[in-house]
């Protein structure tokens, strides 16, 4: 059975310009950020996912461009569309998550978006200014990559469709330099803009607290103030 893709012209936006896809779990108590879980316990853990996934909930709000929201398991379709009024859903389907981001760009494209910036829901340092950098450097550049802190990346966008990601060193430090360098092997014009982190450790809560500090964006507001008063 095909993914269930939900259109409506709230989420339309303007089909000239990339489309921004939301790649996320479900938050639920034990689900995800393992890493955290073990220091800070399921409960807290599983607050933390929530508002994470508000914030990037309100980045696919600000994007001028299509939106589509991207959860893991097909049964969580539902939703996903309760996320923002008329979104577009598409589930990403099986496999490692190389091979589902694959098979996720490769439908979407089919379906008529050609230009595709995927974000995660762990990278609240994203800020307004990083995505309108990601879209000017879409005019220039095939690929655009916003390398993190840890060797990975908080963002990936690129106008060509990806070479083969299943074999890619996924939640490693070397992933960030693996996937450009695959990029270019198949003739893409790479950009690798300003930087950021995600959040995998507690470490990564006084950092992200920190960076927040002077953040208007209310997801983003909400998170700072939970964060100075909760770690």
């Amino acid at each position: 059975m095909a993914p269930t893709i939900l259109t409506d012209s709230a989420s339309a936006g303007d089909p000239r310009l990339p489309t921004l896809v939301l790649v996320c779990k479900r938050p639920a108590p034990g689900v995800g950020k393992q890493r955290l879980a073990k220091t800070l316990g399921i409960n807290i853990t599983y607050e933390i996912a929530t508002q994470l996934l508000a914030c990037a909930t309100e980045d696919l709000a600000a994007w001028p461009g299509p939106i589509v929201v991207a959860p893991a398991r097909r049964r969580d379709v539902s939703w996903a569309t309760t996320l923002l009024p008329g979104v577009r859903v598409h589930a990403q389907g099986r496999g490692n998550l190389g091979q589902r981001l694959n098979r996720l760009d490769g439908e979407l494209r089919a379906r008529g978006h050609q230009s595709l910036v995927f974000i995660g829901s762990d990278a609240p340092s994203l800020s307004s200014t990083d995505y309108e950098d990601v879209r000017r450097c879409l005019m220039s550049y095939d690929t655009v990559l916003i390398p993190a802190r840890d060797g990975g990346v908080v963002l990936m966008a690129s106008r060509r469709p990806w070479p083969d990601l299943g074999g890619l060193p996924w939640s490693t430090g070397q992933l960030g330099q693996t996937l450009a360098q695959a990029c270019n092997r198949c003739g893409s014009l790479v950009v690798l803009p300003g930087g950021g982190f995600d959040i995998d450790e507690v470490d990564d809560l006084q950092r992200l607290a920190n960076t927040l500090a002077g953040d208007r964006r209310p997801a983003r507001q909400k998170l700072y103030r939970w964060l100075q008063s909760s770690m």
